[in-house]
């Protein structure tokens, strides 16, 4: 009896390996068909090169705008630039993105990393294949990438620090001391984000000076999986400390800052909660001349596209390039958000 269990047991083993190889092999198959198709296209068009950009994120406004960017710096340089993961009729991680960028044989890869194992073996992988990657808006800093793209932490900590000692001089808060509240990614590496909350803490000490009460900090971890579990997160930060809820809160990319508006208009926590954000979508736009964000911080993404294409454009014919680009970064705020408005509307009015 005990045999014919362990016979079965092998069987089904057996079948769901099978099973997982067989759905591997179509999903490269399927890519490696459609990556065909793309070439085809790109041949048509004269395209010299071919890259992937890679990001679970890609249907935000941040990353449509960082792909609009780089898309057109490609152009200039006769390469086509492909955000692969709006042409796959499921969701797949950015590993499984990776793998799929490297079996089709692409130019070049860019990439919003992680620090995780998974991700630098895939990043390695590209790098024994000849296919150069580089790392956008989040680096892997073991791995073997070319260069990254991206803003200093430290610059971002001390725009930050910046913003809460401005708010802290211009409004009056009823407590003892200001209640600052950074809202961190739970499944990130902590150096990137350390090192922006030491930037924070540097400038406000360098300013307290001028401060009238104490500034308390402190952290909040936010699960960053998915748009729900993000929007979870900041609804319980609220719901937990309804008696004791944060006078500022410091918003490090675009969907915790769109929650976190959210939420305070919900919860009618306007005047209350101070948002300091990050990015310049529509929404927190808005949320700035409604007067619910106080701040956001607005980064260049038309350079960070630019930086992307010159680092792969520069490594593939010369063989080397910087390994870091930093983007500039701007702080919008109700002063001048109908001026940076304008800008932008002529900006996009120009040829």
């Amino acid at each position: 009896m005990k045999k014919v269990r362990g016979y079965l047991n092998s069987i089904i083993i057996w079948a769901i390996t099978g099973v997982l190889v067989c759905l591997t092999g179509l999903l490269i198959f399927f890519f490696i068909s459609y990556s065909k198709t793309l070439r085809k296209t790109e041949q048509k068009e004269h395209y010299d090169k071919y890259y992937a950009m890679i990001s679970t994120d890609s249907k935000s406004s941040f990353w449509q705008s960082l792909y609009k960017s780089t898309f057109e710096a490609g152009k200039e340089k006769n390469a086509y630039v492909d955000m692969i993961s709006e042409n796959l009729s499921k969701e797949y991680s950015e590993t499984e993105l990776m793998e799929i960028a490297i079996a089709s044989g692409v130019d070049g890869i860019i990439v919003e990393a992680n620090e995780s194992d998974e991700m630098t073996e895939a990043i390695h992988k590209a790098y024994e294949m000849g296919i150069p990657v580089v790392t956008l808006n989040t680096d892997n800093r073991k791995s073997e990438r070319i260069s990254f793209v991206g803003i200093s932490n430290y610059e971002l900590g001390s725009e930050y620090g910046k913003l809460v000692l401005s708010r802290a001089t211009s409004k009056p808060f009823p407590d003892e001391s200001i209640k600052v509240v950074v809202l961190v990614d739970a499944n990130a590496d902590d150096l990137g984000q350390n090192i922006l909350f030491s930037a924070m803490q540097e400038t406000i000490e360098s300013g307290s000076k001028v401060i009238v009460k104490p500034i308390e900090m402190s952290m909040f971890l936010v699960d960053e999986s998915s748009n729900f579990s993000v929007e979870e997160s900041v609804r319980n930060m609220f719901i937990e400390n309804r008696n004791d809820l944060p006078d500022i809160v410091v918003c490090l990319n675009e969907i915790d800052t769109t929650s976190v508006y959210q939420t305070v208009v919900e919860y009618n926590d306007v005047g209350l909660v101070n948002i300091l954000g990050y990015y310049d979508s529509e929404a927190i736009l808005k949320g700035i001349e409604r007067n619910v964000i106080y701040a956001t911080i607005s980064i260049d993404a038309k350079q960070m596209g630019q930086y992307c294409i010159d680092a792969l454009s520069e490594y593939l014919e010369y063989g080397n390039t910087s390994q870091y680009f930093v983007a500039d970064v701007s702080v919008i705020n109700s002063s001048n958000v109908s001026t940076y408005r304008e800008e932008e509307e002529n900006e996009d009015k120009t040829p």
